[in-house]
């Protein structure tokens, strides 16, 4: 081959290895731009006077901002007292729940104990089970436990998630065992070997949990409708069908206040985002 068909040859590789860096760009660009369009729409939606919207001259911009409608749904209803009750839920469920599956997981993952693999298997096969056929035994024993009406009894029936003690134990099987021994051999017992060396190297995994658990709790909208039965206890989910009246539903206040409701989520994600896909691809989850 001459000097000048291979330089040709590499010009078009070139030629080509931009294109379609350019072509994966636009392409990433337009799914971007489709999967924001619901919270630009959430957006304009809730700065468009409602009046706007009933007339039917609202469009992808609105004529002129008008931020009434966060004023007016915060002067009717008290989306501050709800807004402290979702962020206690999410908080408190956050931690015990986090907590429990990273000591289940280390459990199931490193430690040898009689009917280990069977246990396991019982815990996933409740995985399987429909939450509606679940939560009437779960209403009878939260009642019986005197948490009913209270924010306890929307935190704790979810506390020993199935599924953040698979994950957790997916991402352990894959810590060398040799730092274990390492530590036993300096006379390091289990709860000091878990603290020392295991949870040190599990951030990723938390963060995937804190994301998980936390965006579970706070988009919760059927448990709290069952369990709270005073309105001042109410979250935020439940808080959003108080907007939707009898005959008509004021739009315009429904998605302000949805905006509200999401952007701690929004800004969690953010946060955490660097260790969000490092944890699920360590975790077997695909």
């Amino acid at each position: 081959m001459t000097p000048a068909s291979t330089t040709s040859v590499s010009y078009s590789m070139r030629r080509g290895r931009r294109s379609w860096r350019i072509t994966r760009h636009v392409i990433t660009i337009v799914i971007c731009a489709v999967m924001a369009f619901p919270i630009y729409w959430m957006i304009v939606t809730a700065l468009t006077p409602n009046s706007d919207l009933i007339a039917g001259v609202a469009g992808y911009w609105p004529r002129h901002f008008d931020i009434g409608n966060f004023t007016q749904a915060f002067a009717a209803q008290p989306w501050g007292r709800w807004f402290l009750n979702t962020v206690l839920v999410g908080v408190a469920s956050v931690l015990l729940t986090v907590s429990t599956n990273v000591l289940a997981g280390y459990a199931f993952a490193k430690l040898a104990f009689r009917g280990k693999v069977l246990i396991f298997f019982l815990l996933l096969s409740t995985m399987m089970v429909p939450i509606q056929v679940t939560m009437v035994p779960t209403f009878r024993i939260t009642v019986d436990l005197h948490m009913f009406g209270s924010l306890w009894g929307v935190i704790i029936p979810e506390v020993a998630a199935a599924f953040g003690i698979f994950l957790s134990r997916q991402f352990m099987m894959s810590i060398p065992n040799e730092l274990l021994e390492a530590a036993r051999i300096d006379g390091a017992g289990h709860v000091r070997t878990f603290l020392r060396v295991v949870l040190p190297l599990c951030k990723p995994l938390i963060a995937v949990l804190v994301l998980f658990n936390f965006m579970f709790r706070w988009n919760d909208f059927a448990w709290p409708l069952i369990i709270l039965k005073n309105p001042a206890d109410y979250t935020l989910p439940v808080g959003l069908l108080f907007l939707q009246g009898q005959y008509t539903v004021n739009y315009a206040q429904m998605l302000g206040m949805a905006l509200v409701t999401i952007l701690p989520m929004l800004v969690l994600f953010i946060a955490l985002q660097r260790y969000f896909v490092e944890g699920l691809l360590r975790s077997g989850i695909r």
